[in-house]
């Protein structure tokens, strides 16, 4: 029997428009699972269900008004809280900012209400984002629906779970580093790296480096491609924009139209050294290789030697500088998780000639790259090295150093496209015969998300798996 949580989130805007289920129902429904399924899979730092319920019933005018209604109109989701929102407390995933409430959205939290979704609260996250897998003195880990004795990614993990899970149909993440695209791998979500300056990270977002930007997780290609029009374009001021796409088109539209003949490298280049896949990763990439080359598409290795020995001491320094702008006062700082300590010093380490020395270097190998790789419409590559992680295992010795180099061998190379800027998604197309996903990275062109939707809608009729769910999916509340 279909549920609420089966609808994908353009049904569900459908069914608000037809009358056949009101966004009441839909909040009510998230709730319900939210309280049944959260404590043991920790997608949520804060949840809102009053504001929810008054946002519900304002939807609910708007229908009886009639007239042009926003797209997503009624639509359950939820917001990273490493976004502000106004009225509603914003921890950035630590225990040092636990009681701030910020008097201003963010602008991707402003488009999102615009265009009718209805946030039921704020999605668990590392400690200020830092970390390629979500836990923090908060809540505790974010789980793999399909083991919670395993992390679910980082650093948009309780965005993952909850849409994985069935809370909500698609959630908002954000992506520095490779946060959006590795816990979809992981949960088994499609999830889109947008191309910087596509969204905006306005009013306070971290622009100096130009690694990180919002975009959408969701189960379908066209619910997150629906997210990313609700999401898209500049606000004033921002130092990077995207060109929008011609006009009357739409990223949604993109997910319905074929992409035609492809040439496709496949990268298994990293910037850490003697990195080494999985079985079950190899395996996934090869299967992604097979199923390109069966639609037509023209699959190729790309050639080594892309990859300068400057690339991963400057991702670590400019990585290391975020650490430097985090609003913890000094009496707080022993109550930070060693990983952020061990970064703020690294970051407070540098000078301001090593740190513009990183940001250059990673700019001019940006541009080598860019021009390298032009010839290719889209790259392939895997987006982790291993599968899904046991809990505690990034920090079993308390140590931040060693941390990150662990975040080091397991993302090793979502990163790189951060640096470039280029979009990219995760596709999941395989699991492991013990059930865990594993995603596939798809690398589009600077500013073409059209075609990486378009190949990601191919790959998802030729292979779906938006009906393919962990055992929690089928549990009500």
């Amino acid at each position: 029997m279909t549920q609420l949580h089966d609808l994908a989130a353009l049904e569900q805007a459908a069914a608000v428009r037809s009358g056949e289920v009101s966004p009441t129902e839909l909040v009510e429904h998230s709730l319900a699972r939210i309280a049944a399924l959260d404590a043991g899979l920790g997608a949520f730092i804060t949840v809102t269900p009053e504001r929810a319920r008054t946002a519900a019933a304002r939807a609910e005018d708007l229908l009886r008004a009639g007239g042009d209604l926003p797209a997503l109109l009624g639509v359950p989701t939820a917001i990273k809280d490493l976004n502000n929102t106004a009225g509603v407390r914003t921890t950035f995933g630590s225990v040092t900012m636990a009681d701030v409430v910020p008097e201003v959205d963010d602008a991707v939290v402003t488009k999102l209400a615009a265009a009718g979704t209805i946030s039921l609260g704020k999605t668990n996250t590392p400690e200020f984002g830092f970390p390629c897998y979500t836990d923090n003195e908060l809540v505790g880990p974010a789980r793999c629906p399909w083991d919670p004795s395993r992390h679910a990614g980082g650093s948009s993990g309780g965005a993952a779970v909850a849409v994985a899970a069935g809370m909500v149909p698609f959630a908002q993440g954000s992506d520095g580093g490779g946060s959006i695209r590795i816990p979809a791998s992981v949960t088994g979500i499609y999830g889109i790296k947008p191309t910087r300056g596509r969204v905006s990270n306005a009013p306070y977002g971290s622009e100096i480096t130009g690694l990180g930007t919002n975009g959408p997780l969701a189960r379908t290609v066209r619910d997150a491609a629906a997210m990313l029009d609700a999401m898209a374009g500049p606000v004033p001021g921002d130092p990077a924009w995207a060109p929008p796409l011609p006009p009357g088109e739409t990223f949604l539209g993109c997910a319905d139209r074929p992409p035609g003949r492809l040439r496709i490298g496949r990268w298994l280049q990293s910037p850490i050294p003697d990195v080494v896949l999985d079985p079950e990763v190899r395996t996934a990439f090869d299967d992604a290789t097979a199923l390109l080359a069966e639609l037509g598409h023209e699959v190729e290795d790309v050639p080594p030697g892309l990859l300068g020995a400057d690339v991963l001491p400057s991702f670590e320094r400019v990585w290391a500088l975020s650490g430097t702008l985090l609003p913890v006062p000094a009496e707080r700082i022993a109550d930070l998780r060693p990983l952020t300590r061990w970064l703020r010093d690294e970051g407070l380490a540098l000078s301001a000639q090593e740190a513009m020395e990183a940001m250059t270097a990673l700019r001019l190998f940006s541009r080598r790259f860019l021009l390298a790789t032009a010839h290719y419409d889209v790259l392939l590559a895997p987006v982790l090295t291993m599968t899904p992680r046991p809990l505690g295992w990034f920090g079993a010795d308390g140590d931040g150093a060693a941390d990150f180099e662990r975040q080091k061998r397991y993302a090793a190379f979502t990163a790189l496209f951060n640096v470039t800027g280029q979009p990219a998604v995760s596709v999941p197309l395989h699991w492991t015969g013990d059930g865990l996903p594993v995603g596939s990275m798809l690398v589009g062109r600077p500013a073409d998300e059209a075609t990486l939707i378009a190949l990601s809608a191919q790959l998802e009729a030729a292979r779906p798996w938006a009906d393919r769910h962990p055992a929690a999916w089928q549990q009500t509340g």
